[in-house]
């Protein structure tokens, strides 16, 4: 789901909000409906991948409750360790495994298939999400924390989801238990996050069309006049500043 997509401004967008607000007063419905929101927002365009997130939620809220646990200081780094490997070995082998099977044919000096695996949208973003929570525990930055759903939400959160950034535990973990919603709240939200739509559906959305013109030329300089040529490079730089 794009966020300058109808679907998402005039029906998910105006739901959540609704929902964030009427359940302001129980944070723990309020946070399972926000997690809720994020997984279907993640499934809309990964449907059998979300499966993925859902398995990253637990295994490091399961992890962090295990080091949490521990008394023992070297029983703490194995369980880390541990936490790490699976991570980050799922993250490989969704972005880097056909990379590593062509490294493995060139060095063997035979033919090692790649698997072609479809990558996961966002993965690297909610997996280092979820490897930031653990390290923090691990560190005593942060207490575990009981209630998964908590880690779910903090994993999850749609508006970082696949654009980032990657946001420390550590530095959300109040607000996911304490936090304010009022109505001036939702208005200067509203007034941000529309004044962003309106810069990229009308302004960044057609200067890109400019752009791709000028450098769809393929180095062919009779494909291009002045203006065309100027039109593009100020296309790219204000499309950055927006």
């Amino acid at each position: 789901m794009v966020f300058s997509s109808l679907i998402f401004v005039f029906l998910f967008l105006p739901f959540v909000l609704a929902g964030n607000f009427f359940l302001s007063s129980v944070r723990k419905w309020q946070n399972l409906f926000l997690m809720a929101a994020s997984l279907l927002f993640y499934a809309w365009g990964e449907p059998g991948f979300v499966l993925i997130m859902i398995g990253s939620i637990v295994w490091n809220w399961a992890m962090a409750l295990w080091i949490d646990s521990c008394s023992r200081g070297s029983a703490k780094n194995v369980i880390l360790g541990v936490s790490l490997g699976v991570d980050i070995g799922i993250l490989v082998v969704f972005k880097y495994l056909d990379f590593l099977c062509s490294v493995a044919g060139s060095i063997l000096n035979t033919s090692v298939p790649a698997l072609h695996l479809p990558l996961p949208i966002g993965i690297s973003f909610f997996t280092f999400q979820g490897l930031s929570y653990v390290i923090d525990v691990w560190r005593g930055d942060a207490k575990a924390e009981r209630d998964m759903v908590n880690v779910g939400l903090y994993i999850s959160f749609f508006p970082q989801l696949i654009a980032g950034p990657i946001v420390r535990y550590l530095d959300i973990r109040e607000e996911l238990a304490v936090r304010r919603c009022t109505w001036h709240d939702m208005e200067d939200g509203i007034l941000r996050f529309l004044t962003g739509f309106s810069k990229k559906v009308l302004l960044a959305n057609n200067l890109a069309i400019l752009a791709d013109k000028a450098f769809s030329v393929n180095g062919e300089v009779n494909g291009v006049n002045t203006v065309l040529a100027w039109g593009g490079y100020f296309s790219i730089h204000i499309a950055d500043i927006l």
